[in-house]
């Protein structure tokens, strides 16, 4: 499958919120939850005012014009928050994409980006359920904190 990974443009912005009720975790048989879930402030967080923020980062994957999957990163007050010089991850592929390899590649990059950014670290946080924890520890997260329902993971640079 080829597709490519690339910054995001300004006016591509609007995407991120289709891609965040992707990111929206909903277990095996569970009803999905409607769309207008991502408009609580806890999720709001994610993408609210993208872009104008120096720390707001993001790259999309695309295929044959068509933009499939988004990973961005913003210092923000979300579960995976560390402090105000972390940023937080959040990541989505739509179903079609995912196990491909995409989203760890995608994933790959944004650490290179922040690396060469000259941040010290990154953190994000996942449901306990979610089959993307597998992911995020095989490119060099770890678990550093928890809750009954999710783990706050970082990754070292």
């Amino acid at each position: 499958m080829d597709y490519v990974i690339r910054p995001i443009k300004a006016s591509e912005y609007p995407v991120l919120e289709d891609f965040l009720y992707q990111a929206v975790f909903i277990p095996e048989g569970v009803k999905p939850p409607p769309k207008k879930i991502i408009d609580e402030a806890a999720l709001q967080v994610y993408i609210k005012d993208f872009g104008i923020y120096p720390d707001d980062r993001c790259l999309v994957a695309e295929i044959d014009g068509e933009i499939i999957g988004a990973v961005w990163t913003r210092i923000m007050n979300d579960y995976g928050h560390i402090d105000d010089e972390t940023p937080s991850f959040a990541i989505s592929l739509y179903k079609n994409y995912r196990n491909k390899g995409i989203g760890t590649e995608m994933m790959k990059r944004m650490l290179t980006l922040l690396a060469e950014a000259g941040y010290k670290q990154a953190s994000l946080s996942v449901q306990k359920a979610n089959y993307a924890y597998r992911m995020y520890l095989n490119v060099g997260f770890e678990v550093i904190d928890e809750n009954s329902e999710e783990y706050r993971m970082l990754y070292r640079f």
